[in-house]
């Protein structure tokens, strides 16, 4: 006899990408759903929300700057039940970095086929000269190339992404491009950031696909163009959306799955919890149970800042939509929304203005938030001379700490999808994933498995999951090439 999942209950913890793929993908298979949500609109950490300007205009706010790569295939798949053609996207044609010292990098333009557009990178790259490249170790160099996951973050447990550069003898003028892109896009010290995580960037982005760095954003804010058109979606699948609700409770000693919160209580036969760490932490403290085991190993990472600025005057015409920065103190990259927000591009042709917007990740504990915007206002100024007599007619300043720290503990140690109590599942992007995956694709990925731990167990169909190849895709050559330059015979 087929399994009935309409007879399944599933609560979800949690609004953001991990808890709405979790969502929609029980909900597609018949379960009945109530996803919880502690804020007032869907999308987690990658929300947003109006907001009214001191000139008395309606604007956008986030937490900020997200770039949605073309690897992120299970964030995809998710986006596509909404919008199959992923109009809601628009592409970006480059993706720029600077330097302080003049140096600049592009990723438009390099092929696609790896390992050619790695050797067309490098060859093109003004941080790669000759004499740093002849100090480069060439034997950990092509370690770079031989990777196997999971096991390739196990073998680097404890080992740190400035680690792994300082090993391979990295070029000092290359390394803002392994370290600001990947590490600080983590929110992490490149000091604290896995080394583990940061060969799977690599391999994500440069050998194990063909998509490249480059990437698209929503044409307009997170809420109109993604998260309230999925919650629509949600439901008319049946899914029943509570936000406004902080749960503060799971218990699971019962025979049903209990979820408190101030406004009362859920029950249903199975959770899905999808928080941030923070969130889960506090969650798995307050409700105890073998479900908890780990999550108080769910680190955060440093504070980030978020600065929006509304300046009366625009930028230069040809500034990059997005643009990452190397060497201007705490300023990690800057962002023009009207060249690809259609919200921000009103506001712009109406006012004939820009809106900005500076980020600052890593932040030292108990920074001064005035003497950081100073320096990120000289380092706008240095970057675009043309904003130095802007006049900023409203701004938003938003810090945060919620982030999770993929840093130096064993890979093994952090919680996984399954935990000690099968009908209690972990998804988010602090959760254990096995693949070499990003933040954002690694929240929808654990959603996915969520939902497929849960309804396999009930006899159901799953879906599984899309992934870049899990080793490197020269075969065993460059194992032999390192044995070779050991003195050993292959």
């Amino acid at each position: 006899m087929r399994p009935d999942p309409a007879s399944r209950q599933v609560i979800v913890v949690g609004g953001g990408i991990a808890g709405l793929t979790a969502a929609l993908a029980l909900a597609e298979r018949g379960v009945g759903v109530t996803l919880l949500e502690r804020a007032d609109t869907l999308g987690g950490r990658v929300r947003s929300w109006p907001v009214t300007l001191a000139d008395g205009g309606s604007a956008s706010m986030s937490r900020g700057f997200h770039a949605f790569f073309r690897q992120y295939y299970n964030l995809r798949s998710m986006l596509r039940r909404v919008d199959p053609t992923l109009s809601m996207l628009r592409p970006l044609p480059d993706y720029p970095l600077v330097r302080r010292d003049g140096g600049a990098d592009s990723f438009a333009g390099i092929p696609r086929t790896p390992p050619w557009n790695l050797a067309a990178f490098v060859a093109r790259s003004p941080s790669f000269d000759l004499r740093g490249l002849a100090g480069v170790d060439l034997g950990s160099a092509l370690g770079l190339l031989d990777v196997h996951f999971p096991d390739t973050f196990d073998a680097l447990d404890g080992v740190s992404g400035q680690q792994v550069l300082d090993r391979l003898h990295f070029p000092d003028a290359a390394r803002h491009l392994a370290l600001e892109v990947f590490a600080r896009s983590f929110f992490a010290d490149p000091a604290e950031f896995s080394g583990g995580e940061l060969l799977a960037m690599f391999h994500l982005y440069f050998l194990g696909s063909a998509e490249g760095l480059l990437f698209d954003v929503p044409a307009d804010d997170y809420d109109r163009t993604l998260w309230a058109p999925l919650g629509r979606r949600l439901c008319q699948l049946g899914v029943r959306i509570e936000t406004g609700c902080a749960v503060t409770g799971i218990d699971a000693s019962g025979n049903s799955i209990r979820a408190q919160s101030e406004s009362g209580e859920w029950r249903a036969d199975a959770a899905v919890v999808a928080l941030d760490p923070p969130g889960l932490r506090q969650l798995a403290a307050a409700s105890g149970g073998r479900w908890t085991d780990g999550a108080d190993r769910v680190r955060s990472a440093p504070p980030f800042a978020v600065w929006r600025l509304w300046l009366d005057r625009p930028v230069r015409p040809d500034r990059a939509p997005f643009l990452g920065t190397s060497g201007f103190g705490p300023l990690d990259n800057v962002s023009v929304l009207e060249k690809f927000e259609e919200h921000a591009a009103q506001w712009s042709r109406k006012s004939g203005g820009s809106v900005v917007e500076l980020h600052a990740y890593a932040l030292p504990d108990g920074f001064a938030a005035d003497a950081v915007q100073r320096e990120l206002l000289d380092a706008l100024h240095e970057i675009y001379p043309e904003t130095r007599d802007a006049r900023i007619v409203d701004d938003r300043w938003l810090v945060e700490s919620d982030c999770v720290l993929v840093g130096l503990e064993p890979h093994r140690s952090r919680p996984g999808v399954r935990t000690g109590e099968p009908r209690v599942v972990l998804a988010g992007d602090g959760i254990r994933c096995d693949l070499p995956v990003a933040l954002m694709e690694r929240a929808a990925t654990t959603g996915w498995q969520a939902a497929d731990e849960l309804l396999t167990g009930w006899g159901i169909q799953g879906y599984g999951v899309w992934s870049v190849p899990t080793q490197g895709r020269l075969g065993p050559w460059p194992g032999r090439a390192r044995r070779v330059l050991a003195g050993r015979s292959v």
